[in-house]
């Protein structure tokens, strides 16, 4: 198979990301918040969508 060139970068930056951080989920996930809050960008977080049930009738 051949490989794409955009999925070996993306898989490069994650292990390179990952290795930064002592492959840590925790702070792996801390370090993404903080790099969240620095920016200026609109961060939008939603609830679950709640199912309702169908009746039967």
């Amino acid at each position: 198979m051949r490989e794409d060139p955009i999925v070996a970068e993306i898989r490069k930056f994650r292990a390179e990301h990952a290795a930064r951080h002592g492959h840590d989920l925790d702070r792996i996930c801390e370090a993404l918040r903080e790099r969240q809050a620095k920016s200026r960008r609109k961060v939008v977080s939603r609830g679950p969508r709640l199912l309702h049930r169908r009746s039967d009738s």
